[in-house]
């Protein structure tokens, strides 16, 4: 088997404890602060989580890209877990672009880079084509592994223009990141993600989805079925069923290593997401 090719029994499981739009006071169990975010973080470690990827808030708990604190945080999490560190460079829908591009300079083992401009809800998530490939070049040059964030099948395809035009990322492996169910990206079915799947490069080395929403489950059991990996989070869902709320990020985590044992997959250490994605020894 190729080294760049994951082992199929094992699982990658991403945590995506908090995002940029749910409200502390709409969901008080969100964690926002640095030291919820940790403890958190450790919790999702120890069900089965071996990266985490993070959004920060301010003191109001309002989404923020200040590079004190996220510096801060990636410090805090290297020190107190073993996960593989990944920033979002999203932030909210709402943050410029060039102060998005500050955020490699907190030093992550990883970041997202997400391939396309997309109507969020009522928002729209903006990622124009020079703004991708300035990312990505900085990504490159400061040697984070970027997670190729994919909303939609148009998506897929700046994926291939965007290898073809700039080449590998820091590490040689491209790792996929398939965001489904969002009001205005692609769907969160099983008939969507097979699409995706098909259209992703050949130089994609390993693969996730994320559910957003009600979608959480179908995508889950459709990217299983694929031999595809997971994200899951507060940040993505908020509810076990209807009117169940999530308590705790670790709970999420717990069902999805649930899943992964049925279909006889073994949730990698953080490790082994290290080695599968190339991150840099920091």
């Amino acid at each position: 088997m190729d080294d760049a090719r994951p082992d199929p029994s094992k699982l990658l499981i991403t945590v995506a404890p908090t995002g940029a739009e749910t409200s502390k006071a709409d969901c008080p169990q969100l964690p926002t602060t640095l030291e919820e975010l940790v403890e958190t973080a450790r919790r999702c470690q120890a069900a089965g989580a071996a990266m985490v990827h993070v959004h920060i808030r301010d003191e109001r708990h309002e989404p923020t890209l200040d590079l004190g604190r996220l510096t801060a945080t990636v410090e805090a999490l290297h020190e107190q877990t073993d996960l593989v560190v990944q920033l979002s460079t999203g932030g909210s829908v709402h943050d410029p672009l060039d102060r998005r591009l500050k955020v490699l300079d907190a030093q992550p083992d990883s970041c997202s880079l997400t391939m396309g401009t997309t109507n969020f809800g009522d928002d729209v998530f903006s990622n124009p084509w020079p703004f991708i490939t300035e990312l990505y070049q900085l990504s490159q040059e400061r040697e984070v592994v970027p997670e190729f964030e994919l909303f939609d099948l148009g998506h897929v395809a700046a994926l291939n223009r965007l290898l073809d035009k700039f080449g590998l990322p820091y590490g040689g492996r491209v790792h996929v990141d398939l965001v489904m169910g969002v009001p205005g990206g692609m769907p969160g079915t099983a008939d969507a993600l097979v699409a995706a799947v098909a259209g992703l490069p050949a130089e994609v080395t390993s693969w996730s989805a994320t559910g957003i929403g009600r979608s959480t489950l179908p995508v889950a059991l459709a990217s299983l079925s694929k031999g595809g990996h997971l994200r899951v989070g507060m940040e993505d869902v908020l509810t076990l069923a209807k009117g169940v709320p999530v308590e705790h990020n670790e709970q999420l985590v717990s069902r999805v290593v649930e899943l992964g044992r049925i279909v006889q997959r073994t949730p990698m250490t953080p490790a082994e997401a290290a080695e599968l994605l190339q991150v840099k020894r920091r």
